[in-house]
């Protein structure tokens, strides 16, 4: 995808490819990666860098019993059903538009249709994915014009755009663009006229609401 500007950073770029990420996290990285020429390409070069290193890494002898259990292990796995091809592929119809990447439509198991939604207010709408515990994964979806209130970070947020796109105090994000925010951030993301704003947003901590409302919810909504 072209007219990308907001990029991942080298060092979720390295946890990436170190595999060190919370599950959470790794979905937001990977679905930019699968849209962004630029940091497919830089992931790229970190995974030939651990590839090297690991060919300087002295050789450590497996125990004799370590190849049955390997086996064992894998035929202990429950089988897995028939692949099913979508609708679209069996029935002769066109293909539903997607605004799902390929790696969150294979997690969700779908599109934008098949989200469970929940309203959390003002026409805003949120999906919880299951996850690790380590951090949570959610879709938003924004109506056009509207806001997220006023909030910092206790921890880090990865914000990334699927569909529309929103400004807040620092810069504008569109299809593609991702938002890094830390503790130093405070901002007021307010989704652009036209099309609704959907994003998936990962947090490895609560959010810092600053009205009173919002605080009220935010156990119940798990922001």
């Amino acid at each position: 995808m072209t007219g990308i500007k907001h990029h991942l950073n080298d060092a979720l770029l390295m946890a990436y490819s170190a595999g060190t990420l919370p599950e959470a996290f790794s979905l937001v990285v990977a679905t930019h990666i699968s849209m962004c020429d630029d940091c497919r390409a830089a992931l790229a070069a970190h995974d030939a860098v651990g590839g090297a290193l690991l060919e300087d890494t002295a050789e450590v002898e497996l125990a004799p019993e370590a190849l049955d259990k390997c086996l064992a292990a894998i035929q202990a796995l429950p089988p897995k059903g028939p692949i099913k091809l979508p609708k679209s592929m069996t029935n002769g119809s066109a293909p539903r538009s997607s605004v799902f990447p390929s790696p969150l439509a294979e997690y969700v198991k779908g599109d934008v249709e098949d989200v469970n939604w929940r309203s959390v207010g003002l026409g805003v709408r949120q999906a919880i994915l299951p996850t690790s515990k380590e951090a949570s994964v959610r879709l938003l979806y924004i109506p056009a014009g509207a806001e997220v209130p006023d909030h910092g970070h206790h921890g880090t947020e990865l914000t990334l755009v699927l569909q529309g796109a929103f400004r807040d105090e620092f810069d504008r994000f569109g299809p593609g663009d991702i938002e890094v925010a830390d503790p130093n951030v405070e901002h007021t993301p307010v989704a652009e006229a036209g099309e609704a704003c959907i994003c998936l947003a990962a947090t490895d901590a609560p959010l810092k609401f600053r009205s009173i409302l919002p605080k009220i919810a935010q156990p119940f909504l798990r922001i």
